[in-house]
């Protein structure tokens, strides 16, 4: 479903510009930080977050927002796990997806979810907290030009740019749940509008069905 990839990038990006929170990140056009960069194998790839703090901007819900950060970096800095599958998403988008799932000693502790498309792609990591769902960290990875549009395509059409990975627009939204409740969202780019309730409660939908879907996929055999 091609056009639903699509309308995932643009609608996120339009509806975060006018409603995100200040959140100081080096992404963007001028640069990516190392958490974004590029895998070069098979396909590129957003590089999973790694031994990385969630640090607060203010202080603002910071003492109930800190067993959630604290889990965050417990997770990611975790280098064996007692199990980790794959298993590919099928029809979400042009160039199809994966999901991973990472356990420790029997239980669920992260999920990542990848879309693939020709104009960008988006990672989605889920964390887990007592077996709930605790935090949301999604990247929105939007290409300068399609994936596939090279030199000679760039010339060909008397355009000015080819694909650059350099040039890619970056969007990082994260999300903090507290008993299956999301309660608290930051986004890199800001239009100095806080939050609407009606947005929060749409963006809590979004993730707990996308999350409820990955489990039952885990769960097919």
């Amino acid at each position: 479903m091609k056009n639903r990839f699509y309308t995932l990038l643009a609608a996120i990006a339009a509806t975060h510009c006018c409603h995100a929170e200040i959140f100081p990140t080096e992404t963007g056009k001028q640069r990516i930080p190392t958490s974004l960069q590029v895998n070069t194998s098979d396909t590129i790839k957003i590089k999973e977050s790694f031994n990385e703090e969630d640090k607060s901007v203010n202080e603002f819900l910071d003492d109930r927002l800190k067993p959630i950060r604290q889990n965050f970096k417990r997770i990611n800095s975790i280098t064996k796990w007692s199990s980790i599958k794959k298993k590919d998403i099928e029809g979400e988008s042009a160039e199809g997806g994966e999901a991973v799932f990472y356990e420790q000693k029997g239980g669920l502790e992260k999920i990542t979810a990848r879309l693939y498309g020709e104009m960008g792609q988006v990672l989605t990591e889920y964390y887990l907290l007592n077996g709930k769902l605790s935090f949301v960290f999604e990247k929105i990875y939007t290409y300068n030009r399609p994936l596939f549009y090279d030199v000679k395509a760039m010339k060909e059409n008397n355009d000015t740019e080819a694909f650059d990975f350099e040039k890619s627009e970056i969007e990082e939204n994260r999300n903090y749940f507290e008993k299956g409740k999301l309660v608290h969202v930051l986004n890199s780019l800001d239009c100095g509008a806080p939050f609407s309730s009606d947005y929060i409660n749409e963006e809590q939908k979004r993730f707990s069905e996308a999350f409820q879907k990955l489990l039952k996929l885990k769960n097919e055999k």
